[in-house]
């Protein structure tokens, strides 16, 4: 699948702004197989003899709750990487120079540190607002639930249309939207001599994509409410089972990798469960002593994961959720996820 006009669009612009800077750039191979995923590109940038390569990520509109999803998917190229992005806002470029991240971007912003090389030039603005890249109907929010189920299951590719719909709490009819967008997209193709079976392909760049996404249209929309317990409260001896709920983010983060204390608390439940939050006395705005944030999102899905704990959110998820946190320590904590369990999910092509 090639690079669609708009990417390639918004890679050429980039690369501009690092000939601006009096430095040599050009693209040397499109979609190159990175280590740990496909790359947007390699490109070579530098003065003279001083070249170096660098495979790209490309990101449209990025956000503070994407940018974890930029990063880890930078690290894991397994070679030295540089972010692309239309617009890169003083903020982002800081903490993107904090975490050794280079980039350029559309509007002439940009983070280069190599041999002989620094460039370091943040506040100019975009001619026209950063937007969103535009999306297919899969990657709207039911549509997001449908690819879900199939990343957490993927032999479900060859499940009936109304029993994947039911493990992604949608409508039939929208898997049937869904299923040949992702074929035209190379995400789903069949097996040759395999009599109509279908195969979920490039796992690895569909995860992103879906963990992108989702940070920006899904997220948002399953808050059912926020709430405020005791700072010393034992979240986990809470029998959040017993009242339809599972631990998700943060806390699932803790559960799973025994390496984060939760800043916050999240539960997710079909309705917000009244008597646990009654027994730990939720409150809705913050009162001395009770500071700790308790968020209460809907489920979305219909299916467990095996070999994972019964009390938490599938691994994706708990991946997805930590990374658009945007904190440093629960980055840390979603690359612990991901290598664990997410990782046998997605590797294979």
């Amino acid at each position: 699948m090639q690079p669609t006009p708009d990417i390639t669009g918004l890679l050429e612009a980039a690369l501009q702004t690092a000939r601006n800077t009096g430095l040599t750039a050009k693209a040397v191979r499109k979609e190159p197989k990175a280590n740990g995923g496909r790359a947007a590109a390699l490109i070579r940038i530098g003065r003279g003899t001083q070249q170096k390569e660098y495979a790209v990520e490309v990101k449209r509109g990025l956000r503070p709750a994407t940018l974890g999803t930029a990063l880890h998917q930078i690290e894991r190229f397994g070679q030295p990487g540089l972010l692309v992005a239309d617009y890169i806002t003083p903020p982002m470029a800081g903490r993107l120079r904090e975490h050794g991240v280079p980039f350029l971007d559309a509007a002439g912003n940009a983070y280069l540190e190599q041999p002989g090389i620094f460039v370091w030039v943040v506040g100019n603005r975009p001619a026209a607002p950063a937007v969103p890249p535009a999306l297919g109907r899969a990657f709207q929010p039911t549509g997001l639930q449908v690819v879900f189920a199939l990343l957490c299951n993927p032999a479900a590719v060859n499940q009936p249309y109304r029993e994947l719909g039911a493990m992604a709490g949608v409508a039939h009819g929208t898997v049937g939207w869904v299923m040949p967008e992702l074929q035209r997209e190379g995400f789903i193709a069949g097996l040759e001599g395999g009599r109509g079976m279908r195969r979920l392909f490039k796992r690895d760049r569909l995860a992103a994509q879906w963990t992108d996404a989702y940070a920006r249209l899904l997220r948002p929309r399953m808050l059912l409410g926020a709430y405020y317990v005791t700072n010393d409260a034992t979240w986990r001896d809470w029998p959040i089972r017993q009242h339809g709920a599972l631990w998700g983010g943060e806390a699932a983060g803790a559960l799973l990798t025994d390496y984060l204390r939760p800043g916050e608390l999240t539960l997710y439940a079909d309705k917000v469960p009244a008597v646990l939050a009654a027994r730990n006395k939720f409150l809705a705005n913050p009162e001395p002593g009770h500071t700790l944030r308790v968020e209460v999102r809907r489920r979305f899905w219909q299916f467990t994961v095996p070999d994972v704990r019964t009390d938490v959110t599938p691994p994706l998820l708990v991946y997805a959720d930590l990374l658009a946190t945007g904190e440093a320590r629960c980055m840390d904590t979603a690359r612990m996820v991901y290598d664990t369990h997410v990782h046998r999910l997605v590797a294979q092509d």
